[in-house]
Formats: structure tokens, C-alpha cells, sequence
């Protein structure tokens, strides 16, 4: 049985640190959008799904198993994201 390699969190956390450091720095005072959260899972979200499909040849079972997700569960999300 495969066993998941866990990708070092904190190049993980230090990419989404400088992103939202960034975000909060173009605002230039004004206040940050209501609904932040699904904001960033809705740009982590897209490049995830299509960076594993990549990796895995398109297979969408494949896919929905590394996610840990139903595989009609990631054909809404690629629905959702304009995904092919």
C-alpha cells in the first residue's frame, strides 16, 4: 500500500503567507473582501485539481483517490472551475 508523502508544510504555508501578504498590500488600506476563505480555496482549489489530473494522465478516478474526494464530487469542482 502507498503511504503519502506529506509535502513540507511550510513551503506550503510560506507560499500561502506571501500571497495573502501581497493581497493585503495591493488593498492600500482599503478593507479586504467579505468571504476571504472561499476566496482563497477557490484559487488554491483549481491549480490542486488540475495539477493532479496532470500527474495522474487525466484518470479522474486516480485523481479523486489522491484527493480523497468522490469522483462526482471532482467532476463538480471541474465543472465549477472550467476544467476539461
Amino acid at each position: 500500500m502507498n503511504q503519502c508523502v506529506p509535502i513540507n508544510e511550510n513551503d506550503m504555508a510560506r507560499h500561502v503567507r506571501k500571497a495573502l501578504k501581497d493581497y493585503f498590500k495591493d488593498l492600500d488600506g482599503e478593507e479586504p473582501c467579505s468571504g476571504m476563505y472561499d476566496m482563497v480555496i477557490q484559487c488554491v482549489e483549481k491549480p490542486l485539481i488540475e495539477m493532479v489530473l496532470e500527474h495522474v494522465g487525466g484518470n479522474q478516478t486516480r485523481a479523486s483517490e489522491m484527493l480523497g474526494i468522490n469522483r462526482n464530487t471532482l467532476r463538480k469542482k471541474m465543472q465549477l472551475h472550467g476544467i476539461d
